[in-house]
């Protein structure tokens, strides 16, 4: 029981209380079900793995995203985790490929540079018109956008390379008057002519 416990809090936003919940869970289940559960993990790790391009979670390589002929792959938006795409993709208003990070840089956690994935795409560079950076607006987020900017902007400097942000400010149907100032002031800084 130990052990199960100990390999749950392993999880992300598992504590001790959690694992050990989950645990007596699966002991109190009918066999067949911890049976599942043990063979969809197996699955899990037998049949997915990274784009060898994009580094997206997908079953086959390159991903869907990658190897589709109706997508623009002159337009990369990086994203920190493979979840961020069904964000982006949910607008229906981006057609490019993507580039999954795999975090965000974040000295306190032991993620620098060299953690995140980004080999792969400084390898395609010459092939980009522009880097969309789709990273969340949070202390980790900005400075990584800063850092990748920085390094793209050097790795490109022999190619024409457009490298954007995506915009933060207020959000749709949200009500000005409980804006901080932080969110009001990005607003105004990416305000646009209409």
């Amino acid at each position: 029981m130990s052990r199960l416990i100990d390999e749950l809090r392993k999880l992300p936003g598992v504590g001790a209380k959690t694992a050990q919940r989950f645990a007596f869970y699966i002991l109190r289940s009918p066999e067949c079900d911890a049976e599942a559960l043990s063979n969809a993990i197996r699955a899990l790790k037998a049949q997915l793995r990274l784009c060898s391009v994009c580094n997206n979670v997908t079953d086959v390589d390159p991903c869907i995203y990658c190897s589709s002929p109706t997508r623009s792959h002159r337009t990369v938006c990086v994203v920190s985790e493979p979840t961020d795409i069904a964000a982006v993709e949910k607008t229906r208003s981006y057609n490019g490929v993507f580039h999954v990070l795999h975090g965000t840089l974040s000295p306190l956690n032991g993620i620098g540079p060299d953690q995140l994935r980004t080999s792969n795409l400084l390898n395609r560079l010459s092939d980009l018109d522009e880097i969309i950076l789709a990273l969340s607006p949070t202390v980790e987020g900005e400075a990584t956008s800063h850092y990748l900017a920085t390094e793209l902007h050097h790795a490109s400097a022999d190619h024409p390379l457009r490298v954007t942000r995506i915009a933060t400010g207020i959000p749709a149907g949200a009500d000005i008057e409980y804006a901080d100032e932080v969110t009001m002031s990005r607003a105004m800084d990416g305000r646009r002519e209409v």
